[in-house]
């Protein structure tokens, strides 16, 4: 079976002991063509089968296995056409229903057991006072299996429709066998002895047939440091290759040297005369906080630098980075540059250039607003001051990064909400600078370190982590859909204070189509019955820009009392008169989510509040919803939402250029993610180029590309 040099990896995998054509064309199903492939394919969970209860002792709201011979089946037709399959299976101390919704294969497939199944799943109580597992795992107890000893733990493999477990699982266990050995260990042995950390083909063996749980722990955690170590080694070549590059270099203390706290508003020649930070008093109607300036002071000191600035500034909602954003955009403009700044959605752009002229009126800064649906004669006339360089600053959202779209002198290019943008809508917007001009990313969602470390590592981060002075912590309260009325009855007597309130219909879907209508139904329903005597406005992504932007005028200008929204309002939307946010059926809300719309509130002099309306549909649900009740701190929130969800749903982790992590667990694995990341340092101290370490360039490829990262010899 084993051939030399490691060439058995590439070895077609119907070659593999007890697979052949047949059994390679289930494999072939699920991307399993080599040796290679299948030792790549790693189980999602392990059965200890040493101790399988008997079903007698199964307890509802557990998972569990269970072992039984197939006793009996019934089906019974459901609305549309549909069908519930009820398979039973007995021991010697009971019996357990297996209950498969819309699945009519399944009496088929099981109609061919010979012997006994095992099943896992959610045991529950039936309606006949019986146990049940609704939808479960199952297979069939395979005979060779029982020879070669069945007390055993047992690893579950990912499958397709009509993809045997067993097939998986008899040719993982052939290739751990024969050809672990033959996987090239691409991590050096004093690396190895430093990390304290097995051998790769240990791993391997151990991962797919694991002797104790204890050594597939040691396998896995083996496994996700390489995962951790080629996406440290790439982020980091990536961050000192960028550093090597030339860029603008701004001169912004010759600006000005004196420090100038506030200032009177003069002409605009006046201003321009002034040092930097006496600009920026004169700029801004607000003092800054001590955290906005030393992270100004640290975008400054990248901008002078020939390098060009590659920062992400994260700060909880509130803390102000529209205004060191603004303040990196005065330089660049000072200095003789243009700035643009894109925003995810057509109303942040909006209300980003609404703000930004605002700001930058007194100085004489012209800024102009770039979105997609704008009239064709005020497009026009845009594209050609931002090609002239008349509009020194551009707002607006995809649409900077059109072909149509061209800078006279792009210096800066800001982006908020960075993780909504895709790292090549990032290079297409750095393209239409002059050379590599200065990108600073903004985002209100604050990161957890653990993927700021893995998923902005080619960054330099700043974080604003202090709020302007006055601002009073939102009270957040958490409501059953019963308590409604009470909920509307306490919103009326905010209203009648003369504050006003926002109202923030289901997240139902991802289609804008779809939760307009649902924000149209809660409008009317507040409008003609909660609230008739109010002015109740109405705002949804499926409006046209011009009238979006007349609904926030009448809410910003006190006309409407209650706004109506979908998650449009999530982020950017400032109504400092706003006290009260409701956010309906909030259960269906990611946490950090909830945390952006809760964000909209709290900006003024009042005491502000956030009431959540929804049941708990699940633990998830409770933990999402008192986590909100329990704190504001965005930080803590973000951790706790990478704790519940992970950190797939959190930030796309494709976006940062890298693929995405199959084994190590952002959560989980926080110190092993630390040590990769002082390792891949010091690696690439000694051997910038990894000219001495071959096999780890190769890892750091295999990683960004999301092939194995399992290479031959």
């Amino acid at each position: 079976m084993e051939e030399s040099g490691g060439r058995g990896l590439l070895m077609e995998a119907q070659y593999l002991k007890g697979v052949g054509p047949r059994t390679a064309m289930h494999l072939n199903k699920i991307g399993l063509f080599t040796v290679g492939d299948v030792l790549s394919y790693l189980p999602r969970r392990y059965e200890d089968r040493t101790a399988l209860p008997p079903i007698t002792f199964l307890k509802p709201g557990e998972f569990a296995s269970a072992r039984g011979r197939l006793v009996g089946f019934s089906s019974r037709p459901l609305r549309g056409g549909k069908v519930m399959i009820r398979a039973t299976i007995e021991d010697e101390t009971g019996g357990l229903d297996l209950v498969f919704f819309n699945q009519p294969w399944v009496q088929r497939d099981m109609g061919k057991a010979q012997g006994e199944i095992i099943a896992f799943g959610l045991v529950k109580e039936g309606r006949s006072g019986g146990l049940e597992m609704s939808s479960p795992e199952w297979e069939h107890i395979d005979p060779d299996d029982e020879a070669d000893g069945f007390a055993r733990i047992v690893p579950i493999y990912p499958l397709k429709e009509g993809v045997p477990q067993w097939a998986v699982r008899r040719a993982a266990q052939a290739a751990a066998q024969y050809f672990a050995p033959q996987a090239l260990d691409p991590v050096p042995a004093d690396l190895l002895k430093r990390e304290r950390l097995p051998s790769l083909s240990w791993a391997l063996s151990q991962i797919h047939l694991p002797d104790t749980m204890e050594h597939q722990a040691k396998a896995r955690a083996r496994l996700a440091y390489d995962e951790f170590l080629a996406l440290q080694l790439t982020l980091e070549i990536k961050r000192r290759e960028l550093r090597q590059e030339v860029g603008a270099a701004f001169p912004i203390s010759k600006i000005g040297q004196a420090p100038a706290e506030g200032g009177a508003l003069f002409g605009d020649e006046e201003i321009a005369a002034l040092p930097i930070w006496g600009q920026i008093g004169a700029m801004l109607p607000f003092q800054l906080t001590g955290a906005q300036k030393r992270v100004i002071g640290e975008v400054f000191a990248d901008m002078e630098s020939e390098a060009p600035m590659n920062r992400l500034v994260q700060g909880d909602v509130g803390s102000g980075k529209t205004a060191v954003a603004a303040c990196a955009m005065l330089a660049a403009v000072r200095c003789g540059w243009q700035a643009a700044l894109m925003a995810p959605t057509e109303i942040l752009a909006e209300q980003h250039g609404m703000n930004l002229k605002r700001m930058f009126a007194p100085l004489g800064i012209e800024v102009r607003l770039l979105v997609g649906k704008q009239a064709a004669k005020v497009k026009r006339r845009g594209l050609q001051m931002a090609a002239s360089g008349e509009a020194q600053i551009c707002v607006g959202t995809h649409a900077l990064i059109q072909e149509g779209v061209q800078f006279a002198k792009l210096g800066l290019a800001v982006i908020d909400e960075q993780h909504r943008f895709g790292v090549l809508q990032r290079a297409a917007l750095r393209q239409k600078g002059l050379g590599n001009p200065d990108v600073l990313v903004m985002t209100a969602t604050p990161i957890p370190r653990t993927l700021t470390m893995s998923v902005y590592g080619d960054l330099d981060v700043s974080v604003i982590d202090e709020l302007p002075p006055g601002r009073k912590p939102i009270k957040t309260h958490w409501k059953l859909p019963h308590d409604r009325d009470s909920v509307y009855a306490n919103v009326r007597k905010l209203i009648e204070q003369g504050r006003q309130a926002y109202f923030v219909c289901p997240a139902i879907t991802e289609s804008e189509k779809l939760q307009a209508a649902a924000a149209e139904d809660l409008h009317h329903r507040l409008s003609h019955d909660e609230y008739p005597d109010l002015k109740v406005g109405l705002l949804h992504g499926q409006m046209k820009p011009v009238d979006k932007e007349a609904v926030m005028e009448q809410f910003r200008s006190g006309e409407l009392n209650i706004l109506v929204s979908t998650v449009v309002i999530e982020v950017g939307v400032d109504v400092p008169n706003a006290s009260v946010m409701v956010i309906e059926d909030a259960n269906r809300f990611g946490l950090s989510q909830l945390h952006q719309l809760r964000g909209r509130v709290g900006r003024g002099e009042w005491q502000s509040y956030c009431i959540l309306i929804g049941a708990a549909t699940s633990p998830d649900t409770e933990a999402r919803l008192s986590t909100m009740v329990r704190t504001t701190d965005g930080f803590e929130i973000a951790e706790e939402d990478l704790r519940i969800r992970g950190p797939g749903d959190l930030i796309g982790v494709r976006q940062s250029g890298a693929a995405e992590l199959k084994v190590a667990d952002l959560v989980k694995d926080m110190v092993l993610l630390q040590r990769a990341k002082d390792a891949a340092r010091r690696i690439l101290d000694d051997d910038p180029d990894l000219a001495a370490h071959p096999n780890l360039l190769e890892l750091a490829r295999r990683q960004r590309t999301g092939d194995a990262l399992i290479s031959i010899s």
